[in-house]
Formats: C-alpha cells, sequence, structure tokens
C-alpha cells in the first residue's frame, strides 16, 4: 500500500522531463524491434539453410563491429547531441533491415547484420547520459528504474507476440511454417516499430551544443546539463574522454566481473534446467517469463530502497541478497526449489542495475557520460565472451555436472568480490548523496 499523497511509480511519469517521457515511448518501440531481432535472426538464417557454425560467423562479427562502434558514438554525441546520434542509430538500424530482407547471400547478410550491430549500439550507449541530462536528481532513480523495467517488459511481449503475429500473417498469406517468409514479416514489423522510434526520436528537443543558451536553458533541460558553456579539457585514453582514470576503473571494473560470471550461465540456463530436470519448451518459456516478470516488479521497487537507504547501498543488498538463491539454483536437486531460485536471483540481481548506471552518470562530469556508458557497453559484451568461452572450455573437459558445478561457483565467488567492490568503494560518496538530496527535499 502507499502512505497518502504517495503515487506508484508509474503513476510519476508525470513528474519527468518531456524528453524524458518522450524517450520512455522511444524505448518501448525501438526496444521492441531490438527484441525480436535477438530472438528470431538466427532462426531466420537458419531458415535460409545457413550452419551453427556460419550464423556464429554473423554473430561475432555485428558484435565486433557493434563493439567497435561504442566509443566513436560516445564521442561524436559530445559533439553533435545525443537526439542526433540515437536518431542516425536508428535509422542505420532501419537501413539494415531493408537489406537484410533483400539479400541472401552470406557475404551481404554479414555486412548488414554488423550494420544493424552498429546502429544499435549508437542508440544504446547514449541511453544513459540522456536520461541522465533530462531528469532532477529527485527523480533520477525512478526514471532509471521505470526505462529498465519497460525494457524488460518490451522483451517478454516481442517474445509473446511477434512469433504469433508472425505466423497468423504467415497463414493468411499461405507461407510455409518456418519458412524464410515467415521471418521476413517479423523483419517488416521490426521496421516499423524502429520508424515509430525514428519518429519520436524527432520530437526531443534538438540538444546540440550550438543549441545551447547558456545557464537558462540547461536548468530548463535538466540536473546536470548535457553540455555547459564550456567545456573541461581532460586527458584523453584512446580518443576518449576520461578524467579521474582510477575513478571510471572503480565504476567499471565490478560490473565487468559481474559480466563474466554471467555470460558464462544466463545464456545456457535453458539448457540447464532443461537438461537436468527434463522440461519441456513450453514449460521453460513459462519459467522464463516469470523471471522476467519478477524482474519487472523488482526494478520498479528498487528506487524506493534507494530513497530510504542510498542508492549503492541499495544494490548491495540487493546483489548479496541473490547470492544465496544462486547457490540453490546451481547446486538444489529439488525443481521448485531451482524454479524459486531462478525468479529470486534473476529479480534481485537486475533490479540494482538501473540504479547503479544512474549513480555512475552522477560521479563523471557531463562530457565523460557518453564515454563511461560506452566502456560498461563495450566491457559487459567482453564479460559475456569471456564467461562464454570460460563455460565452453569447462563443458569440454569436466562434462556437464562438472563444468557447471566450477561455472556455479565461479559465478558466486564474482559476484561476491563485484559486491564487496562497490560497498567498500562508493559507500562513502553514496551516504553524502543521500544526505544532500534528503537536505535538498
Amino acid at each position: 500500500m502507499f502512505r497518502s499523497g504517495e503515487l506508484p511509480l508509474i503513476g510519476r511519469i508525470g513528474r519527468f522531463h518531456r524528453d524524458a517521457r518522450i524517450f520512455l515511448v522511444t524505448t518501448l518501440v525501438a526496444g521492441a524491434a531490438l527484441s525480436l531481432y535477438w530472438i528470431d535472426f538466427n532462426l531466420y538464417l537458419a531458415s535460409l539453410g545457413y550452419s551453427t557454425a556460419q550464423i556464429g560467423l554473423v554473430a561475432t562479427i555485428a558484435s565486433t563491429a557493434g563493439a567497435l562502434v561504442a566509443f566513436p558514438a560516445s564521442a561524436l554525441s559530445d559533439r553533435v547531441g545525443r537526439r542526433t546520434v540515437m536518431g542516425g542509430g536508428i535509422a542505420v538500424a532501419l537501413v539494415s533491415l531493408v537489406g537484410l530482407l533483400l539479400v541472401d547471400a552470406l557475404p551481404l547478410l554479414i555486412g548488414f547484420a554488423a550494420l544493424w550491430a552498429v546502429g544499435q549500439q549508437a542508440l544504446i550507449v547514449v541511453q544513459a547520459p540522456f536520461l541522465t541530462e533530462h531528469s532532477e536528481p529527485q527523480h533520477r532513480n525512478e526514471l532509471f528504474a521505470l526505462q529498465a523495467a519497460i525494457q524488460t517488459v518490451t522483451n517478454i511481449l516481442a517474445a509473446a507476440l511477434g512469433g504469433f503475429v508472425a505466423t497468423r500473417l504467415a497463414d493468411l498469406l499461405g507461407f510455409a511454417p518456418e519458412s524464410p517468409d515467415v521471418y521476413r514479416i517479423i523483419l517488416v514489423i521490426m521496421a516499423v516499430l524502429l520508424a515509430v522510434g525514428f519518429a519520436t526520436v524527432t520530437r526531443l528537443t534538438d540538444d546540440r551544443p550550438s543549441r545551447s543558451r547558456g545557464p537558462e536553458h540547461l536548468r530548463r533541460v535538466g540536473e546536470p546539463a548535457a553540455f555547459p558553456s564550456r567545456m573541461v579539457h581532460t586527458p584523453r585514453l584512446l580518443g576518449v574522454m576520461v578524467g579521474n582514470r582510477g575513478l571510471f576503473l572503480r565504476l567499471l571494473l565490478p560490473g565487468f566481473l559481474i559480466a563474466i560470471g554471467a555470460g558464462q550461465v544466463i545464456p545456457f540456463l535453458n539448457l540447464f534446467v532443461q537438461a537436468k530436470f527434463g522440461l519441456d519448451l513450453a514449460s521453460l518459456n513459462a519459467l522464463f517469463a516469470l523471471t522476467s516478470l519478477g524482474t519487472v516488479a523488482a526494478m520498479l521497487a528498487q528506487p524506493k530502497l534507494a530513497s530510504r537507504f542510498g542508492q549503492i547501498s541499495s544494490v548491495v543488498i540487493v546483489q548479496a541478497a541473490s547470492i544465496p538463491f544462486l547457490v540453490v539454483l546451481g547446486f538444489s536437486p529439488v525443481l521448485w526449489t531451482v524454479v524459486l531460485a531462478m525468479v529470486v536471483r534473476n529479480s534481485l540481481m537486475n533490479a540494482g542495475n538501473p540504479i547503479f548506471s544512474a549513480f555512475a552518470m552522477e560521479q563523471v562530469a557531463p562530457g565523460e557520460r557518453a564515454t563511461l556508458s560506452a566502456a560498461m557497453s563495450v566491457l559487459w559484451q567482453l564479460g559475456w565472451v569471456i564467461g562464454g568461452a570460460w563455460y565452453a572450455a569447462l563443458q569440454a573437459v569436466l562434462g556437464f555436472d562438472g563444468g557447471y558445478a566450477v561455472n556455479f561457483v565461479t559465478v558466486i565467488t564474482l559476484y561476491t568480490i563485484a559486491t564487496v567492490l562497490y560497498w567498500t568503494w562508493f559507500r562513502e560518496a553514496d551516504r553524502r548523496a543521500l544526505a544532500a538530496r534528503r537536505r535538498a527535499a
């Protein structure tokens, strides 16, 4: 229950900046397109007759292209504005979809898949800086949490509805089930969603630095503003702006450790549960939908925890609480306890991510936010690559049971280290920020 005068998180959308509200719509429609791609694109390649090795090659090259563009996109957004980079990213992704619809030769598919990854990365790396620059400190946790919850809900709906709609349309048009034409319908749906997303981005306020109009404009667009009138010159590392490199390392390392841990278990949880307990496909889908719904609920509740205990303290609380459930997930022989552990662990471990993103954006200078966001994105992808390679090596050497046992021990260790680092490095800054917010309230 909510106290008198207190609104649930969704009921507070009206308090957000106009551009933040518009971007939530962008998250909904563009996020649905991104979700459909990751769910169905590999299946589309398989329907065209390509082998798993060839599909893996496409994915690897596309991921590499996305990682390579992260820092250039972040640096470009500092020069031309976040809106321009996000709109350009969506436009590039749209072009790639048209190409994927028209070609079926592997080299061309690789090129357009890489182009898709470039467009997607350009959109993703500037999200956190944009939300920070279009929100007040007292609303920032709620905004980040709601945006993350919308992304998660979109993933669920895209998985549930995308395939159903495409299949129904294919039946009406007389296409054979599982044929490439069914997946081309999904590509068309994705293109429509991205077109709507592009339209919403054009409604955002022009945030090019050349259009900044002094302190009054900066106060109007949020706190702190995206582009101060005089950019502070800070040292550059590999061509990107990095002021306090030690701070950057502290902000990035715990998330990188979590990514390595997640990468060796999370992508393979469906295989783990299916092989260990013999669940059928429908049961597996229902189970993973349940874990996603739990994550949404935890994300929406997390800002309340942050307002009471502080951003970092709330992150540490939920991540530490998730670790015992990870032990149950990895080693319990009882199905219902594993199901419960999956739901709770997934909810708790992911609930703190948007809050930490908000905290991290507040710790660096405005001109460094996009660089930090790009670094977080690239390291997350790199961590999953390392984790996946470790998983594959353990499975090859130790087999199913032994491999997963070592995987889970490794994950538990990495998550524990990351949680301790968050608390050790940031609790004092967290306490100061919480005290400042309470004085301002």
